[in-house]
């Protein structure tokens, strides 16, 4: 994030936090250690979010977890997201991800997709989305996916002969950069969302049980993988290059080696495949998604894959710890009452579009949308207390909570700037010089936007259907 904005943003949350400190205006809605929490929580969120020094997530976990401490709160719910076992999974599919990397079996599987295909816009679209479905059947991390792909859409702009800040050459980039995110979206352990989601809801009371990989496969496959069409075919239409690709790009293409499959390629492309055969029929067998993700894990330090020396630089611990504080502000905030306190707010600001269902979710989706301008720290913040309130939402207008879920998901991956989206970041950062454009950048999220408020609006009925929405 820009340093200016970091600073100013930071001072702006201090300055509110000290008010309110002093202030203390909720002090009869939430009592004293309600109003020190919610202090503790907007400072969290404002380390998180705007990073003051450069400080890691971690740090501002760290914070987190003192300041709790110090106001009376029993550890035992201060760290309560440790328990999770979205914790468990999280770290499971990292290693995924890092042996993905490690092995070179994701660059493999990606030029091997596209070398199948002659480069026309219309097939390297196709093409990349074909790579971002395959990548994310072999690992839930969106970080890994991009770091895969994004190196491999510059190669093809150089080889395609594409000048920077051209259509041809953003489209590209930008179809590899959204083919990492949202397809994967689509079931449980697709990305790294899944997982979070699911902790988050099995850390309030009325939710437990709710979110399986079967109901989470239920509500997000058709929305997300509409809106993966829906982009595809946007880009086409209003992202039409008036570079042609030559036929020097094919040849240059197709002889670009790979080299031969090692061994530890072969080994890990048959663990995952096996886990991704367990992950869609174990809850039929009866065996988790984290047993699976766990038992995987196992083998790849088994058969050598993951060395000793790696397992504390493999992975991002920074996130870990960054995630287990975070799913712990569901608990926190329902010991508190925060949490009714954020009800009695939220649940009457829906009444207005209450009374149609295609308003109440196409207004909903439009917030979060536009919420995630504010909550840049990877949406888990969203992630965490929106969850909590949804009993209280779907009690009040008969709309279930797994509604939500692919709203979320949709709105996570949104990027009407850059620095809303830490993918969208590290993309530039990959791409350098021949990096899309800001204007392309926008009209590309106008895309998305427009794909995605078109795909739940669809779902509406099918939601009605099925009983989610009354």
């Amino acid at each position: 994030m820009n340093t200016k904005i970091s600073y100013i943003g930071s001072a702006v949350i201090l300055i509110g936090s000290i008010l309110l400190l002093l202030a203390r205006p909720l002090e009869d809605q939430l009592g004293d250690q309600g109003q020190l929490a919610l202090v503790g929580i907007v400072l969290t969120l404002g380390i998180w979010i705007f990073r003051p020094f450069g400080l890691p997530f971690s740090a501002g976990a760290f914070f987190f977890a003192a300041y709790m401490l110090a106001i009376g709160l029993p550890a035992a719910t201060v760290f309560s997201g440790y328990t999770h076992s979205a914790i468990w999974t999280l770290v499971a599919a990292l290693f995924f991800g890092f042996v993905l990397q490690k092995t070179g079996l994701g660059h493999r599987v990606a030029f091997m997709i596209l070398k199948l295909f002659k480069p026309t816009y219309v097939s390297m679209i196709i093409a990349w989305t074909l790579i971002g479905v395959a990548l994310s059947l072999l690992t839930p991390s969106m970080t890994v996916r991009v770091a895969i792909m994004m190196p491999i859409a510059v190669n093809c702009c150089e080889l395609c002969g594409l000048k920077p800040g051209s259509k041809g050459n953003s489209l590209i980039l930008l179809t590899a950069f959204i083919m990492a995110l949202i397809p994967g979206e689509g079931w449980l352990t697709g990305s790294l969302t899944g997982p979070v989601i699911q902790g988050s809801f099995e850390s309030v009371e009325a939710l437990q049980g709710v979110l399986t990989s079967n109901s989470y496969l239920k509500m997000c496959i058709i929305p997300l993988e509409l809106t993966t069409v829906l982009v595809l075919v946007g880009s086409l239409i209003f992202f039409r290059p008036e570079e042609k690709l030559s036929a020097e790009a094919a040849k240059a293409i197709r002889e670009e080696k790979l080299g031969r499959i090692s061994r530890d390629e072969v080994v890990t492309a048959v663990i995952l495949i096996i886990c991704f055969l367990l992950f869609f029929f174990g809850e039929t067998l009866g065996i988790s998604s984290l047993i699976v993700c766990l038992g995987a894990t196992f083998l790849f330090f088994a058969f050598g894959i993951i060395k000793p020396t790696e397992v504390g630089t493999g992975i991002s611990w920074d996130l870990i710890v960054f995630l287990g504080m975070a799913l712990a502000l569901g608990n926190i905030c329902q010991s508190t009452g925060i949490i009714d306190w954020l009800s009695s707010l939220v649940v009457p600001a829906l009444a207005p579009v209450s009374g149609n269902p295609y308003l109440f979710v196409g207004t909903v989706t439009a917030f979060l949308f536009v919420w995630h301008l504010v909550d840049i720290a990877c949406y888990f913040p969203t992630f965490i207390i929106l969850p909590p309130i949804l009993p209280a939402i779907s009690k009040a207008y008969g709309v279930d909570p797994l509604v939500f879920v692919p709203i979320l998901c949709l709105a996570c991956c949104a990027f009407f700037m850059a620095y809303q989206n830490q993918w969208a970041i590290m993309s530039e950062r990959v791409a350098k010089e021949r990096s899309w454009t800001a204007g392309h950048l926008f009209r590309y999220s106008l895309i998305y936007f427009g794909a995605s408020m078109i795909s739940i609006l669809v779902c509406v009925p099918i939601f009605q259907s099925w009983g989610l929405i009354g």
